[in-house]
Protein backbone atom coordinates (compact mmCIF):
# COMPACT_ATOMS: atom_id res chain seq x y z
CA UNK A 1 0.00 0.00 0.00
CA UNK A 2 2.81 2.10 1.02
CA UNK A 3 4.38 1.59 -2.66
CA UNK A 4 1.35 2.51 -4.15
CA UNK A 5 0.82 5.36 -2.45
CA UNK A 6 4.40 7.13 -3.22
CA UNK A 7 4.48 5.63 -6.47
CA UNK A 8 1.48 7.90 -6.80
CA UNK A 9 2.85 11.32 -6.01
CA UNK A 10 3.23 13.96 -8.64
CA UNK A 11 6.87 14.46 -8.17
CA UNK A 12 7.44 16.60 -11.54
CA UNK A 13 5.73 19.42 -9.20
CA UNK A 14 7.59 18.77 -5.84
CA UNK A 15 11.11 19.28 -8.14
CA UNK A 16 9.63 22.36 -9.71
CA UNK A 17 9.33 23.81 -6.35
CA UNK A 18 12.61 22.84 -5.03
CA UNK A 19 14.33 24.64 -7.86
CA UNK A 20 12.13 27.57 -7.92
CA UNK A 21 12.85 28.05 -4.18
CA UNK A 22 16.69 27.24 -4.63
CA UNK A 23 16.61 29.44 -7.59
CA UNK A 24 15.12 32.04 -5.60
CA UNK A 25 17.45 31.66 -2.47
CA UNK A 26 19.97 32.37 -4.72
CA UNK A 27 18.56 35.57 -6.47
CA UNK A 28 17.59 37.16 -2.98
CA UNK A 29 21.64 36.74 -2.15
CA UNK A 30 22.22 38.52 -5.32
CA UNK A 31 20.00 41.14 -5.08
CA UNK A 32 19.91 41.92 -1.42
CA UNK A 33 24.13 41.76 -0.30
CA UNK A 34 24.36 45.44 -0.99
CA UNK A 35 21.02 46.79 -0.09
CA UNK A 36 21.43 44.50 3.21
CA UNK A 37 24.54 46.92 4.43
CA UNK A 38 23.44 50.28 2.59
CA UNK A 39 19.97 50.38 4.01
CA UNK A 40 19.71 48.71 7.08
CA UNK A 41 23.54 47.89 8.23
CA UNK A 42 22.92 44.46 8.35
CA UNK A 43 25.38 41.75 7.27
CA UNK A 44 25.50 40.90 3.54
CA UNK A 45 23.92 37.79 3.63
CA UNK A 46 21.34 38.09 6.31
CA UNK A 47 18.26 37.81 4.22
CA UNK A 48 20.08 34.75 2.22
CA UNK A 49 20.46 33.13 5.48
CA UNK A 50 16.50 34.00 7.19
CA UNK A 51 15.41 33.01 4.14
CA UNK A 52 17.72 29.62 4.74
CA UNK A 53 15.33 29.34 7.62
CA UNK A 54 12.12 30.05 6.00
CA UNK A 55 12.49 27.48 3.34
CA UNK A 56 13.32 24.67 5.98
CA UNK A 57 10.28 25.42 8.03
CA UNK A 58 8.53 25.74 4.45
CA UNK A 59 9.75 22.19 3.39
CA UNK A 60 8.44 20.70 6.82
CA UNK A 61 5.02 22.29 6.37
CA UNK A 62 5.03 20.83 2.79
CA UNK A 63 5.73 17.70 3.70
CA UNK A 64 3.04 17.32 6.24
CA UNK A 65 0.58 18.77 4.11
CA UNK A 66 1.40 16.31 1.09
CA UNK A 67 1.03 13.42 3.47
CA UNK A 68 -1.76 14.97 5.24
CA UNK A 69 -5.48 13.98 3.64
CA UNK A 70 -7.13 16.95 2.25
CA UNK A 71 -10.17 15.73 2.34
CA UNK A 72 -10.19 15.88 6.22
CA UNK A 73 -10.37 19.46 6.11
CA UNK A 74 -13.78 19.39 5.12
CA UNK A 75 -14.60 18.57 8.51
CA UNK A 76 -16.48 21.71 10.59
CA UNK A 77 -13.42 20.92 13.40
CA UNK A 78 -10.69 21.59 11.25
CA UNK A 79 -12.68 24.31 9.16
CA UNK A 80 -14.38 26.62 11.63
CA UNK A 81 -11.17 27.08 13.93
CA UNK A 82 -8.97 28.11 10.82
CA UNK A 83 -11.62 30.69 9.70
CA UNK A 84 -11.72 31.94 12.93
CA UNK A 85 -8.10 32.24 13.32
CA UNK A 86 -7.89 33.68 10.30
CA UNK A 87 -9.80 36.62 11.21
CA UNK A 88 -8.74 36.66 14.83
CA UNK A 89 -5.45 37.54 13.42
CA UNK A 90 -6.75 40.42 10.64
CA UNK A 91 -8.26 41.94 13.73
CA UNK A 92 -5.08 41.73 16.10
CA UNK A 93 -3.52 43.37 13.41
CA UNK A 94 -5.11 46.78 14.44
CA UNK A 95 -4.07 46.19 18.19
CA UNK A 96 -0.68 44.81 17.95
CA UNK A 97 0.44 45.35 13.99
CA UNK A 98 3.62 46.95 12.69
CA UNK A 99 3.09 49.30 9.83
CA UNK A 100 5.88 49.07 6.85
CA UNK A 101 5.40 50.71 3.59
CA UNK A 102 2.20 52.31 5.04
CA UNK A 103 0.24 49.74 5.39
CA UNK A 104 -0.30 48.01 9.30
CA UNK A 105 0.06 44.17 7.65
CA UNK A 106 2.65 42.86 9.84
CA UNK A 107 3.37 41.12 13.35
CA UNK A 108 6.66 42.22 14.52
CA UNK A 109 8.90 39.89 16.79
CA UNK A 110 12.07 41.03 16.85
CA UNK A 111 13.93 40.86 13.50
CA UNK A 112 11.12 38.24 12.21
CA UNK A 113 7.25 39.04 10.96
CA UNK A 114 4.33 37.51 9.89
CA UNK A 115 1.74 38.70 7.77
CA UNK A 116 -1.13 37.41 7.80
CA UNK A 117 -3.22 37.92 5.06
CA UNK A 118 -0.93 35.92 3.03
CA UNK A 119 -2.28 33.14 5.42
CA UNK A 120 -5.75 34.22 4.59
CA UNK A 121 -5.85 33.59 0.84
CA UNK A 122 -5.24 29.73 1.52
CA UNK A 123 -7.99 29.79 4.15
CA UNK A 124 -10.43 31.64 1.74
CA UNK A 125 -9.22 29.00 -1.08
CA UNK A 126 -10.24 26.13 1.53
CA UNK A 127 -13.09 27.39 2.87
CA UNK A 128 -14.91 28.28 -0.79
CA UNK A 129 -13.97 25.09 -1.67
CA UNK A 130 -14.71 23.05 1.09
CA UNK A 131 -18.74 24.90 1.90
CA UNK A 132 -19.30 24.57 -2.25
CA UNK A 133 -18.12 21.28 -2.66
CA UNK A 134 -20.80 20.34 0.37
CA UNK A 135 -23.64 22.77 -1.31
CA UNK A 136 -23.41 20.65 -5.27
CA UNK A 137 -26.78 19.55 -4.85
CA UNK A 138 -27.96 22.70 -3.85
CA UNK A 139 -25.69 25.43 -5.62
CA UNK A 140 -28.27 27.47 -7.64
CA UNK A 141 -30.35 27.86 -4.92
CA UNK A 142 -29.01 31.73 -4.71
CA UNK A 143 -30.17 32.05 -0.86
CA UNK A 144 -29.09 28.83 0.44
CA UNK A 145 -26.19 27.64 -1.79
CA UNK A 146 -24.09 30.80 -3.20
CA UNK A 147 -24.82 33.31 -0.38
CA UNK A 148 -23.72 31.96 2.42
CA UNK A 149 -19.89 31.42 2.21
CA UNK A 150 -19.76 35.14 1.08
CA UNK A 151 -20.09 36.59 4.07
CA UNK A 152 -16.34 35.06 5.22
CA UNK A 153 -14.69 36.35 1.50
CA UNK A 154 -16.32 40.03 2.78
CA UNK A 155 -14.65 40.01 6.33
CA UNK A 156 -11.73 39.07 5.09
CA UNK A 157 -11.05 41.42 2.13
CA UNK A 158 -12.88 44.30 4.11
CA UNK A 159 -9.72 43.80 7.19
CA UNK A 160 -7.14 43.69 4.43
CA UNK A 161 -8.24 46.54 2.61
CA UNK A 162 -8.40 48.54 5.35
CA UNK A 163 -4.75 47.81 6.67
CA UNK A 164 -4.64 48.72 3.64
CA UNK A 165 -3.68 46.62 1.51
CA UNK A 166 -5.50 46.76 -1.49
CA UNK A 167 -3.39 44.74 -3.12
CA UNK A 168 -3.67 41.23 -1.58
CA UNK A 169 -7.18 42.32 -1.09
CA UNK A 170 -7.80 42.75 -4.75
CA UNK A 171 -5.71 39.42 -5.17
CA UNK A 172 -7.79 37.55 -3.04
CA UNK A 173 -11.24 38.74 -4.71
CA UNK A 174 -9.86 37.45 -7.89
CA UNK A 175 -9.61 33.84 -6.46
CA UNK A 176 -12.60 33.49 -4.56
CA UNK A 177 -14.09 34.38 -8.11
CA UNK A 178 -12.21 31.94 -9.53
CA UNK A 179 -13.53 29.37 -7.04
CA UNK A 180 -16.96 30.62 -7.35
CA UNK A 181 -16.93 30.51 -11.34
CA UNK A 182 -16.01 26.95 -11.11
CA UNK A 183 -18.45 25.45 -8.57
CA UNK A 184 -20.96 24.67 -10.79
CA UNK A 185 -23.47 27.19 -9.78
CA UNK A 186 -25.38 29.14 -13.08
CA UNK A 187 -23.70 31.68 -15.20
CA UNK A 188 -27.38 33.23 -14.06
CA UNK A 189 -26.52 33.47 -10.63
CA UNK A 190 -22.45 34.36 -11.04
CA UNK A 191 -24.13 37.25 -13.03
CA UNK A 192 -26.07 38.42 -10.11
CA UNK A 193 -23.44 37.98 -7.65
CA UNK A 194 -20.97 40.68 -9.33
CA UNK A 195 -23.97 43.30 -9.93
CA UNK A 196 -24.75 42.45 -5.63
CA UNK A 197 -20.87 42.84 -5.57
CA UNK A 198 -20.88 46.26 -7.52
CA UNK A 199 -23.52 47.55 -5.44
CA UNK A 200 -21.74 46.61 -2.06
CA UNK A 201 -18.69 47.76 -3.34
CA UNK A 202 -19.76 51.14 -5.10
CA UNK A 203 -20.69 52.91 -1.61
CA UNK A 204 -17.62 51.45 0.53
CA UNK A 205 -15.11 53.27 -2.09
CA UNK A 206 -17.33 56.74 -2.42
CA UNK A 207 -17.22 56.35 1.57
CA UNK A 208 -13.53 55.59 2.05
CA UNK A 209 -12.40 57.34 -1.11
CA UNK A 210 -9.62 59.79 0.74
CA UNK A 211 -7.85 56.46 2.31
CA UNK A 212 -7.90 54.83 -0.84
CA UNK A 213 -7.20 57.66 -3.59
CA UNK A 214 -4.13 58.87 -1.43
CA UNK A 215 -1.14 60.63 -3.02
CA UNK A 216 0.86 57.69 -3.05
CA UNK A 217 -1.75 55.96 -4.72
CA UNK A 218 -2.63 58.51 -7.58
CA UNK A 219 1.06 58.54 -8.28
CA UNK A 220 1.16 54.80 -9.15
CA UNK A 221 -1.62 55.39 -11.45
CA UNK A 222 0.18 58.49 -12.92
CA UNK A 223 3.69 56.46 -13.24
CA UNK A 224 1.82 53.58 -15.01
CA UNK A 225 0.69 56.37 -17.24
CA UNK A 226 4.10 57.88 -17.99
CA UNK A 227 6.74 56.96 -15.18
CA UNK A 228 9.42 59.62 -16.84
CA UNK A 229 7.01 62.46 -16.18
CA UNK A 230 6.76 62.08 -11.97
CA UNK A 231 8.58 61.32 -9.51
CA UNK A 232 6.50 58.39 -8.67
CA UNK A 233 7.91 56.89 -11.56
CA UNK A 234 11.20 56.73 -10.10
CA UNK A 235 11.12 52.87 -9.01
CA UNK A 236 9.36 51.76 -12.63
CA UNK A 237 11.77 53.61 -14.52
CA UNK A 238 14.67 51.89 -12.35
CA UNK A 239 12.49 48.77 -13.39
CA UNK A 240 12.58 49.20 -16.96
CA UNK A 241 16.42 50.08 -16.83
CA UNK A 242 17.13 46.97 -15.16
CA UNK A 243 14.88 44.41 -17.84
CA UNK A 244 16.04 46.40 -21.01
CA UNK A 245 19.63 46.09 -20.00
CA UNK A 246 20.27 42.28 -19.40
CA UNK A 247 19.52 41.24 -22.36
CA UNK A 248 19.50 37.51 -23.61
CA UNK A 249 22.48 36.57 -21.61
CA UNK A 250 22.17 39.68 -18.86
CA UNK A 251 24.84 41.13 -17.23
CA UNK A 252 26.39 38.08 -14.83
CA UNK A 253 25.05 36.48 -11.66
CA UNK A 254 25.90 39.65 -9.18
CA UNK A 255 26.36 42.32 -11.77
CA UNK A 256 23.34 44.12 -11.17
CA UNK A 257 23.66 48.02 -11.36
CA UNK A 258 20.02 48.78 -9.86
CA UNK A 259 20.14 46.93 -7.05
CA UNK A 260 23.05 49.22 -6.16
CA UNK A 261 20.08 51.17 -4.11
CA UNK A 262 18.25 52.17 -6.96
CA UNK A 263 15.42 49.64 -6.54
CA UNK A 264 15.22 49.76 -2.40
CA UNK A 265 12.71 46.17 -2.73
CA UNK A 266 15.02 45.03 -4.93
CA UNK A 267 15.12 41.22 -3.20
CA UNK A 268 11.48 41.64 -2.75
CA UNK A 269 8.48 43.41 -5.31
CA UNK A 270 11.18 43.77 -8.20
CA UNK A 271 13.71 40.44 -8.00
CA UNK A 272 12.62 40.01 -11.46
CA UNK A 273 14.02 42.84 -12.32
CA UNK A 274 17.27 42.12 -11.12
CA UNK A 275 16.95 38.44 -12.23
CA UNK A 276 16.69 39.97 -16.18
CA UNK A 277 19.67 42.21 -15.61
CA UNK A 278 22.01 39.71 -14.41
CA UNK A 279 20.87 36.56 -15.59
CA UNK A 280 18.57 38.10 -18.93
CA UNK A 281 15.79 36.41 -21.08
CA UNK A 282 17.39 33.04 -20.30
CA UNK A 283 16.29 33.54 -16.54
CA UNK A 284 13.35 35.14 -16.87
CA UNK A 285 11.94 32.29 -19.17
CA UNK A 286 13.59 30.00 -16.61
CA UNK A 287 11.22 31.60 -13.96
CA UNK A 288 8.00 31.81 -16.03
CA UNK A 289 8.46 28.34 -17.28
CA UNK A 290 8.58 26.59 -13.90
CA UNK A 291 5.46 28.95 -12.49
CA UNK A 292 3.40 28.18 -15.64
CA UNK A 293 4.58 24.72 -15.77
CA UNK A 294 3.14 24.54 -11.39
CA UNK A 295 -0.50 26.49 -12.66
CA UNK A 296 -1.02 24.77 -15.68
CA UNK A 297 -0.25 21.36 -13.79
CA UNK A 298 -2.46 22.66 -10.98
CA UNK A 299 -5.50 23.15 -13.63
CA UNK A 300 -5.19 19.87 -14.92
CA UNK A 301 -5.13 18.38 -11.36
CA UNK A 302 -8.22 19.87 -10.87
CA UNK A 303 -9.93 18.88 -14.00
CA UNK A 304 -9.19 15.47 -13.30
CA UNK A 305 -10.13 14.89 -9.72
CA UNK A 306 -13.37 13.43 -9.38
CA UNK A 307 -14.17 14.93 -5.65
CA UNK A 308 -15.66 18.17 -6.32
CA UNK A 309 -13.73 19.51 -2.86
CA UNK A 310 -10.52 18.55 -4.34
CA UNK A 311 -10.81 19.73 -7.86
CA UNK A 312 -11.88 23.16 -6.15
CA UNK A 313 -8.75 23.31 -4.51
CA UNK A 314 -6.43 22.48 -7.23
CA UNK A 315 -7.97 25.01 -8.92
CA UNK A 316 -7.91 27.61 -6.04
CA UNK A 317 -4.38 27.23 -5.63
CA UNK A 318 -3.45 27.24 -9.02
CA UNK A 319 -5.43 30.29 -9.56
CA UNK A 320 -3.59 32.65 -6.49
CA UNK A 321 -0.32 31.43 -7.74
CA UNK A 322 -0.90 32.88 -11.67
CA UNK A 323 -2.59 35.59 -10.27
CA UNK A 324 -0.21 36.75 -8.08
CA UNK A 325 2.28 35.90 -10.34
CA UNK A 326 0.90 38.17 -12.76
CA UNK A 327 0.16 40.80 -10.51
CA UNK A 328 3.69 41.56 -9.81
CA UNK A 329 5.49 40.53 -13.46
CA UNK A 330 2.76 43.05 -14.86
CA UNK A 331 3.28 45.53 -12.38
CA UNK A 332 7.40 46.07 -12.47
CA UNK A 333 6.79 45.85 -16.16
CA UNK A 334 4.71 48.74 -16.32
CA UNK A 335 1.37 46.96 -17.68
CA UNK A 336 -0.49 47.73 -14.83
CA UNK A 337 -0.02 50.20 -11.85
CA UNK A 338 2.18 48.59 -9.26
CA UNK A 339 0.68 47.33 -6.16
CA UNK A 340 3.80 46.19 -4.10
CA UNK A 341 3.47 42.06 -4.56
CA UNK A 342 5.95 39.42 -4.00
CA UNK A 343 6.66 37.07 -7.16
CA UNK A 344 5.72 33.10 -5.73
CA UNK A 345 8.78 31.69 -4.67
CA UNK A 346 10.88 33.67 -5.50
CA UNK A 347 10.55 36.94 -3.82
CA UNK A 348 11.83 37.23 -0.03
CA UNK A 349 9.31 36.37 2.42
CA UNK A 350 8.95 34.00 5.20
CA UNK A 351 5.09 34.24 5.38
CA UNK A 352 4.53 34.48 1.16
CA UNK A 353 6.73 31.08 0.82
CA UNK A 354 5.40 28.89 4.53
CA UNK A 355 1.74 29.67 2.66
CA UNK A 356 3.05 28.80 -0.60
CA UNK A 357 4.81 25.47 0.77
CA UNK A 358 1.03 24.78 2.35
CA UNK A 359 -0.71 25.34 -0.62
CA UNK A 360 1.37 22.76 -2.73
CA UNK A 361 1.75 20.16 -0.40
CA UNK A 362 -2.31 20.26 -0.95
CA UNK A 363 -1.72 20.08 -4.65
CA UNK A 364 0.53 17.10 -4.40
CA UNK A 365 -1.33 15.77 -2.11
CA UNK A 366 -4.46 15.44 -4.26
CA UNK A 367 -2.49 15.13 -6.82
CA UNK A 368 -1.38 11.95 -5.20
CA UNK A 369 -5.13 10.91 -4.89
CA UNK A 370 -6.31 11.33 -8.20
CA UNK A 371 -3.68 9.43 -9.60
CA UNK A 372 -3.85 6.70 -7.10
CA UNK A 373 -7.67 6.30 -7.40
CA UNK A 374 -7.09 5.83 -11.44
CA UNK A 375 -4.86 3.62 -11.04
CA UNK A 376 -5.37 1.44 -8.37
CA UNK A 377 -9.03 1.38 -7.64
CA UNK A 378 -10.33 1.04 -10.93
CA UNK A 379 -11.52 4.91 -11.51
CA UNK A 380 -11.75 4.55 -15.22
CA UNK A 381 -14.75 2.05 -15.43
CA UNK A 382 -16.19 4.23 -12.75
CA UNK A 383 -15.54 7.52 -15.20
CA UNK A 384 -17.15 5.62 -18.25
CA UNK A 385 -20.40 4.41 -16.64
CA UNK A 386 -20.91 7.48 -14.63
CA UNK A 387 -18.86 10.00 -16.22
CA UNK A 388 -17.47 12.95 -14.09
CA UNK A 389 -20.90 12.98 -12.22
CA UNK A 390 -19.51 14.66 -9.30
CA UNK A 391 -17.32 17.48 -11.08
CA UNK A 392 -18.72 21.40 -10.96
CA UNK A 393 -20.61 21.50 -13.50
CA UNK A 394 -18.55 24.29 -15.62
CA UNK A 395 -15.93 21.56 -15.07
CA UNK A 396 -17.58 19.01 -16.60
CA UNK A 397 -19.11 21.39 -19.64
CA UNK A 398 -15.42 22.23 -20.18
CA UNK A 399 -14.34 18.30 -20.37
CA UNK A 400 -17.16 17.66 -22.86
Amino acid sequence: MLKKILKSYDYSLVIAVVLLSVFGLIMIYSASMVTAVQRWGYPSDFFYDKQKLHLILSAIAFTFMAIFPYKAMLSNKILVPMVFLSLAGLFAIYLFGHATNNAQSWFKFGTRSIQPSEFVKLTVIIYLSAVYAKKQSYINEFNKGVVPPLAYLFLACLFVAIQPDFGTAAIIFAIAAVIIFSSGMSYKNVLKLGTIGVLIVAPLVLIMKDKIFTKVRMGRIEAFQDPFQTDFGYHLVNSYLALGAGGIKGLGLGQSIQKLGYLPESHTDFIMAVIAEELGAFGVCFVLLLIGYIVLRGLYIGLKCMDPFGSLLAIGISSMIGIQSFVNLAGISGVIPLTGVPLPFISYGGSSILQLSLAMGILVNISMFVTYEQKYKGTAEKEQQKPYRNIPNQIYNYRK
